[in-house]
């Protein structure tokens, strides 16, 4: 994956989500009688201006992407001609006011339900949810899950995929309880396995949960052959090529990828003698040094070499989940509500400690999962979208003053008190806002920061 990739998948779901929070403000106060001045895609010093448009409204693109705004008529910016009164947005009822402004997320989680709903009629492509053998000790062991058992059913809800099977346990892992699980067995008979989550804990829920559980991915044996070796890596340094096959290592014969894996991870910085066969030819034996990495806490080796898949083998571990029209709507709308709910419930725990706040990802995150999403396919880039689409709503929904959520509040006072809140409580409630807004991007970049340091 390239750093362009990378930039281009970050910067086009960006403006894109931006764009439509925006325009979802934009809107609704044209259809309310709202006179806009400015519709802006960033902030700081605009770099393209465009008049647009009867009122003359000014289409910006700024030069901080991070954001952007809908400037309206109001006579707390400034003075408003006689005639613009009834225009401005101050002038308002607060009803009006209040739709206005929950328009921006509400267009984010509409967004959302389209791209999920697109993505249900035309078929999303996962991997059939089989396990592999969980390993001694684990609560999947003990709860009596072996290799090639197929996850059908989690609690009421069908399981069709992999990611399915993952997002429904992530809900209920938080939760901590312990859940009902019908698989089907190798030979096709359907049982029961009842899992208790009530081990995990926050470090686990921080990292891979599925495999403190003993859930892991069944994985189709793969021959040990190099498919591609990553430029600087330290196989590319030892003379490694796409296509030698792995013989031995360190006197170990090497028959599956997976044994190449597990002697790599298990000796960071230990120089290994590789045999590999090259065109049929087995070469002298070959020396590398696996590379130091952090990962989960722990040391582990890499080489940089991925294996030849064999597309065969993988396809008949894919499925393609498809829907009609209307089911399809019915299963967006839940998946954007199960969504948001879950969030909410993630804040929830993050600020009472039950969840870490390394769960918060900041926008060098969020970059490297849309390079990621990008590269996998439009189907995996647009279910990013969706879902940092439902994040950046129910984050503007946060009571939080300098949000959509703060103003939402101001509002809501208003109408109990039958007065708009006073000048001096909204600039309090600003610096406030500025200071919880920044002390949550402070961690956002911390988490961001730490995770590329320790991979």
């Amino acid at each position: 994956m390239t750093i362009l990739t990378t930039i281009a998948a970050f910067l086009v779901a960006l403006g894109c989500l931006i764009v439509v929070h925006e325009f979802g403000h934009y809107l609704v106060a044209r259809v309310g009688g709202v006179k806009v001045l400015r519709f802006s895609v960033g902030f700081g010093k605009p770099l393209w201006v465009k008049p647009l448009g009867r009122d003359g409204t000014e289409w910006v693109i700024a030069a901080f992407p991070l954001g952007g705004y809908v400037k309206m008529l109001d006579e707390r910016e400034g003075p408003v001609a006689p005639e613009d009164l009834p225009r401005a947005f101050n002038r308002q009822s607060v009803w009006r006011r209040v739709a206005i402004v929950v328009a921006g997320p509400a267009a984010n989680f509409l967004l959302a339900i389209a791209l999920y709903w697109f993505l249900f009629i035309t078929g999303v492509p996962g991997i059939t949810p089989m396990i592999a053998e969980p390993p001694g000790g684990t609560p999947a062991r003990q709860a009596g899950f072996v290799a090639g058992d197929t996850l059908i059913k989690i609690g009421d809800e069908p399981v069709a995929t992999w990611q399915d099977a993952r997002w429904i346990l992530l809900q209920r892992a938080v939760q901590k309880a312990t859940v009902t699980i019908e698989v089907r067995g190798a030979r096709g008979d359907l049982d029961w396995r009842k899992l208790d989550l009530s081990g995990l804990t926050t470090g686990d829920l921080d990292s891979d949960f599925l495999r403190a559980l003993g859930l892991m991915r069944y994985q189709v044996p793969l021959k040990p052959v190099i498919g591609e070796v990553i430029g600087g890596g330290a196989a590319e340094r030892a003379g490694l090529r796409a296509g030698d096959e792995i013989a031995v290592i360190s006197n170990q014969r090497i028959e599956t990828w997976e044994q190449v894996v597990k002697t790599v991870r298990s000796r960071p910085g230990a120089a290994l003698t590789i045999e590999v066969k090259r065109g049929g030819v087995l070469l002298p034996a070959i020396a590398v040094t696996p590379e130091i990495v952090i990962e989960n806490g722990q040391k582990i080796g890499k080489i940089g070499a991925a294996p030849r898949i064999d597309r065969a083998a993988m396809a008949g571990m894919i499925v393609e989940v498809r829907y009609g029209p209307f089911e399809g709507l019915s299963k967006a709308l839940a998946k954007t509500w199960d969504t948001s709910i879950f969030s909410l419930k993630m804040l929830g725990k993050m600020l009472v400690g039950e969840v870490s706040l390394k769960n918060l990802s900041g926008p060098i995150t969020i970059a490297d999962y849309a390079g990621q999403s990008a590269q996998s396919g439009l189907a995996s880039y647009l279910l990013f979208l969706a879902l940092i689409s439902i994040s950046l709503g129910v984050l503007n929904l946060l009571p939080i003053p300098l949000l959509d959520g703060g103003h939402l509040m101001y509002y809501m006072l208003e109408i109990f008190k039958g007065s708009p809140v006073s000048d001096r409580a909204i600039e309090i409630g600003q610096h406030v806002g500025m200071a919880l807004l920044f002390t949550l991007m402070a961690f956002a970049l911390y988490n961001d920061i730490n995770r590329l340091i320790s991979g």
